[in-house]
């Protein structure tokens, strides 16, 4: 029973607002007498005016109303929170009263559609009132009571603000979390939701598309988590707070500074967002989103694979691991694990780590007692610190199949991969660390494998210093630009000059083509190909260290009508004899037969002597001694210079170089790009002008018009129609009729080497048939064959 103060207390409540019917409801409160009908239009708003509650319906549905929160003073309609989203009014005459000790929203047959569902209540003597608060909060406490029996912050809609928390409280069982509206027009309960989960051994964010996930934050590393889901982008008006305790485990943030408005929004197509008020121009803006590229999509690269932006493909098998037949099946181990204490393990830096389902924590132990614990369970398939905070702590084991792992750049943590001792011998991390401490294990490794004599160290410099030494990279310093970057010159502190290959982070050449180029340059060495002094792997660049030489690239000559002048016939045969050696190097005389698959006239340089240098390496492949070629599903190179086989089979061997080279000896006779290349007789590529001129016996008419001059020998006329034949020999449509590079330097060298007749040229597209007699209408039975060439993957450069 109430006693006699009560029911005083009540009765004197009662009368004051009799009295007073102005203070019969105030701006932010709504007391246990009063109600909120959709008929007076009025609104309960938070005492700083930051916030308004009342009843809504949406233009595209008329007939349904709601309750809801959104910002008072913003003028674009921004609703943070939906009390009856799943049960709308049908018309206008909704009412928010109390009633039983809750809050309850009832329609115009009085039934009721929505309450805060409260069971027990405080100080039955003590009067209820709903507040808004200035945060956004919507409580339910007693007028003389500190604390709330009930507030919406524990009922999360599609929007969390500020102070608002993700995640569990373990007293009550209740979980937070967001639920997108169905579509914009509609608050209803969507398909996506983000939440924190806890109960799979490790706290993350996960995000759901019904009941399957599709992103995965990466679980809690001490000081934020694994992809900093809620802080993408750092602003300094924002502040996080992470909570695990025995009573909750909870993601906020705050705002640090007044006056401004931020919310992350779960939209309906199941994009997390941060948007910040932005006054001056009146609308909200974008901060950051998620998910937000390839590798954020759960499970992209399956088990034992990971994700990295800056390779093409972005899946890549772990060290130790190969892929499996089908790709999306991500990969499989290489060798066995021996459960024998002879298991080793990987490293690999900034990573995300795996999904943690299935993993075992311990907080009181130091990384090398999880890495003894790991060893000693045949189940244990890698490890982790549970925090990285002051060097690291605690410990992650993970038991089955790792899967859903990526690199970051900017941020992640070591995981410890268990491998068996035969796949330890190279460290094949994605990251700069362990890229760094695999071109140090190169550059000393092959001295003593290839030639102790060759002076093979390489200089893995700072970023820094390379800044320094390219004046920061300015425009006066660039050399050139390609499809994989900007190279500049640059001098060191000692006076050499160096050239810098920076590899643009857009590239298509990621880590691997990067490691890829550092390993075969840094064992190649011959006149004509261009000398690795170093590389830079540092603050997220990549850099390659050449020599620098003077006279740039080929192709700055040869196409320049300025610069082609200066090089006569002479000077043209001995860069292709240039190149012809480096290119039979590659072949035939290294350690290593090594295809690069990229020759073209960008990438050779001319050092102060006009002596050839094949550069570019980031495409090459190497072959074993016995190996005659090979078969790619990623064709890579650049049009113009691709072979028939490799261009729509993917089949590269010596041959498709082979085919690159007669494509460059011929530009280098006529002064004229083969990709692009036009003339009024309607060929329409390089191969097609010079074969059909060749046949009818012109061939004279093909040549760079600024080497044939009075100066220009019998005997070097002779030299030039026989390297006009050769090249013709290197472009035959079949990889078999080509000759081998030390065929060709036969050839080339030897005035008394008989020549075979080439067959049509591959890719010889033109419209017309061969005139093989000017002074006949009949037209030949030879064609030039018109494939109709598509390729799916092209890496432009």
């Amino acid at each position: 029973m109430r006693s006699v103060s009560n029911y005083v207390h009540l009765y004197l409540y009662t009368l004051v607002l009799i009295m007073f019917p102005a203070l019969s409801i105030s701006t932010n409160t709504l007391s246990a007498i009063e109600s909120l009908t959709m008929a007076s239009n009025k609104t309960i708003v938070s005492s700083g005016e930051i916030f308004e509650l009342g009843f809504f319906n949406l233009p595209s549905s008329r007939s349904r109303w709601y309750l809801g929160i959104w910002y008072k003073k913003i003028p674009a309609r921004t609703y943070v929170w939906v009390a009856n989203r799943d049960n709308p009014l049908s018309n206008s005459n909704g009412t928010l009263k109390f009633s039983d000790n809750n809050l309850v929203i009832f329609d115009q047959s009085e039934t009721p559609v929505w309450s805060t569902n409260l069971t027990t209540r405080g100080d039955v003597g003590s009067p209820l009132v709903a507040e808004l608060l200035d945060n956004g909060n919507f409580v339910l406490r007693q007028n003389d009571r500190d604390g709330f029996l009930w507030q919406s912050f524990d009922f999360l809609t599609d929007t969390l603000l500020p102070e608002m928390k993700l995640g569990w409280d373990r007293k009550t069982g209740l979980n937070r979390y967001l639920r997108s509206w169905r579509n914009p027009d509609d608050p209803s309960s969507g398909d996506f939701s983000t939440k924190l989960e806890t109960t799979r051994g490790f706290p993350e964010f996960y995000a759901l598309n019904r009941d399957s996930i599709i992103y995965r934050s990466g679980p809690w590393s001490g000081n934020r988590f694994g992809s900093d889901i809620l802080d993408m982008k750092p602003v300094d008006y924002l502040g996080f707070n992470y909570t695990a305790t025995n009573e909750q485990v909870t993601y906020s943030y705050r705002l640090t500074k007044p006056n401004i408005y931020s919310r992350v929004v779960l939209s309906s197509t199941g994009l997390l967002q941060r948007f910040t008020w932005i006054e001056s121009e009146q609308s909200w803006g974008r901060l950051w989103y998620l998910p937000r590229d390839l590798c954020d999509d759960y499970k992209e690269c399956g088990n034992y694979g990971y994700c990295d932006l800056n390779t093409s493909p972005v899946c890549n098998c772990i060290q130790g691991f190969e892929k499996q037949a089908n790709d999306s099946a991500g990969c499989v181990r290489k060798t066995r694990l021996s459960c024998d204490g002879k298991d080793g393990f990987v490293r690999l830096k900034k990573m995300k780590l795996p999904d943690t389902t299935v993993t075992i924590v311990d907080s009181g132990i130091g990384l090398k007692e999880c890495e003894e614990r790991c060893l000693k369970d045949c189940n244990c398939t890698a490890y982790a610190n549970m925090d990285i905070r002051d060097g690291g702590s605690g410990c992650v084991i993970w038991k089955g199949d790792i899967f859903d792992v990526r690199n970051f750049p900017k941020g992640g943590q070591d995981l410890y991969v268990r491998l068996a001792a035969a796949d330890l011998a190279v460290n094949q991390g994605s990251s700069e660390d362990s890229l760094m401490n695999e071109l140090a294990i190169t550059s000393r490794r092959y001295i003593s494998r290839e030639n102790k004599t060759d002076d093979l160290e390489l200089s893995l410099m700072e970023f820094e210093v390379v800044a320094l030494a390219t004046n920061n990279f300015s425009n006066a310093n660039k050399l050139g630009k390609g499809g994989f970057g900007i190279v500049y010159k640059g001098r060191l502190l000692d006076g050499k000059e160096i050239a810098v290959k920076r590899l643009s982070k857009m590239s298509f050449q990621g880590t691997e083509e990067f490691k890829n180029e550092v390993r075969l340059i840094a064992r190649l060495q011959h006149i004509n190909l261009v000398r690795l002094l170093g590389c830079c792997v540092d603050k997220g660049e990549k850099m390659l260290i050449y020599e620098y030489l003077e006279n740039l690239s080929l192709d700055s000559h040869i196409f320049d009508i300025t610069r082609r002048s200066n090089l006569n016939w002479q000077m043209r045969f001995d860069i292709t004899n240039g190149i012809a050696r480096g290119l039979l190097y590659l072949h035939q005389d290294s350690r290593f037969r090594i295809i690069h698959r990229d020759l073209k006239a960008s990438n050779v340089l001319l050092d102060k002597n006009m002596t050839p240098k094949i550069s570019d390496f980031g495409m090459a492949r190497i072959f074993g001694r016995d190996d005659t070629e090979a078969n790619t599903r990623k064709v890579v190179g650049t049009y113009g210079y691709m072979s028939p086989e490799y261009a729509m089979d993917g089949i590269f061997s010596m041959k498709s170089d082979v085919f690159s080279f007669g494509v460059l000896l011929l530009e280098i006779i006529t002064g004229k790009k083969n990709n692009g290349f036009y003339n009024s007789n309607r060929d329409l590529n390089l191969l097609g002008f010079v074969w059909r001129n060749w046949k009818v016996g012109r061939w004279l008419e093909t040549v760079d018009p600024v080497i044939i001059d009075s100066s220009l020998s019998t005997c070097q006329a002779h030299e030039i129609l026989r390297c006009i034949q050769i090249g013709l020999l290197c472009v035959q449509e079949h990889a078999e009729d080509r000759p081998v590079m030390s065929s060709v330097m036969v050839m080339i060298g030897s005035e008394t080497t008989v020549i075979p007749e080439p067959k049509q040229p591959g890719f010889c597209v033109g419209k017309n048939r061969l005139e093989i007699d000017s002074s006949s209408s009949t037209q030949g039975n030879d064609e030039c064959t018109a494939n109709q060439l598509t390729l799916s993957v092209i890496d432009a450069r």
